[in-house]
């Protein structure tokens, strides 16, 4: 990514949404900025001229200036904020309303008209990307003041076709890039998939699937363990821009929940001792660590652990934000 990059973007996003408004006069009478402005003061009605001014990161001087062509074709009415007389709080007029309600109708139906192009199937990835721009160039928040992603936002479902290769894709490439494992842990990962995929009882076994804006952000596995009474966690993972959602949680809570209701006894797992968020998910939840041992795989000295849930003694799990990640 370079500054070019970024700035041909610019330079095609600001033409393809009109926003030059070449021959089109979208905002006429006024000027981008003006409507903005007037837009901004009917969402909420009224605003501070300093709350105004920050949110728009407008120069002082240009924004008073902007103000006083709408005092004068008596768009906006001025006067002491009740909250601080030394601030000035501009409301909208019933004029002003009305013109801002015209501008945000032909605003309406440029962008309708702009996303009427947009075959239907390829919307929800194009909403993806623009709000992964946002989130990305505003801290998480975006720039009209909508919150982060939440836990709510996330839904938990299972696959849909080609999402069983998605979770061998995602693993192999997110422990690649987080701890430099080889393709041997990919390996291991199409393996237990392809025996879920070949053979499973869905009363007994199980794949979730968390989704957040249309796509796959996390998962996990419920399937039967050698051992009698006894189900086994896989392949917990969560997406590095999905973290913090407490994603994790959730998808080890289905997991338990799950073999509580199709009668296993214990629920076990095995992890490796770097995977720290992982491991604290499933502390949470009440697992105990009852083993450990050292050994060579994905092209890395690791130091395996098994964790071991007795599911008719369990605590109730404590839920809470976090990323997890396990094999």
């Amino acid at each position: 990514m370079t500054v070019q990059d970024i700035r041909a973007f610019n330079r095609f996003y600001t033409n393809v949404i009109g926003a030059l408004d070449y021959g089109r006069r979208l905002y006429a009478p006024y000027t981008l900025t003006e409507a903005r402005v007037l837009y901004e003061l009917a969402h909420p009605a009224g605003a501070d001229a300093a709350d105004l001014r920050a949110r728009l990161s407008l120069d002082a001087g240009y924004l008073s200036r902007i103000l006083n062509r709408f005092e004068q074709d008596g768009l906006v009415e001025r006067a002491p904020s009740a909250k601080d007389p030394r601030r000035r709080r501009v409301t909208l007029t019933a004029r002003g309303r009305d013109v801002a309600g015209l501008l945000d109708e032909r605003a309406e139906e440029s962008v309708g008209s702009l996303l009427a192009s947009v075959p239907p199937a390829d919307r929800p990835r194009l909403a993806r990307a623009m709000r992964t721009v946002r989130e990305i160039l505003s801290d998480g928040t975006a720039s009209d003041g909508t919150a982060p992603r939440a836990a709510q936002d996330v839904v938990l479902r299972g696959p849909a076709p080609g999402e069983l290769g998605w979770i061998v894709q995602r693993n192999a490439a997110v422990y690649a890039a987080e701890y430099g494992w080889d393709s041997g842990y990919e390996r291991l990962v199409a393996r237990i998939v392809a025996d879920f995929a070949e053979d499973h009882d869905p009363r007994r076994e199980r794949v979730w699937i968390a989704e957040l804006d249309h796509r796959p952000v996390g998962c996990v596995m419920c399937v039967r363990d050698e051992a009698p009474a006894t189900a086994r966690l896989r392949l917990l993972l969560v997406e590095p821009e999905a973290r913090g959602l407490g994603i994790g949680d959730r998808l080890v809570d289905a997991v338990i929940g799950f073999a509580r209701e199709a009668g296993y006894r214990d629920l076990v797992l095995w992890t490796n001792s770097v995977l720290a968020g992982a491991r604290r998910i499933y502390q949470r939840h009440g697992f105990t660590l009852v083993a450990e041992r050292p050994h060579r795989s994905f092209g890395h000295d690791l130091v395996g652990q098994d964790w071991t849930l007795r599911l008719d003694t369990a605590p109730e799990a404590r839920g809470g934000a976090g990323a997890a990640r396990d094999e």
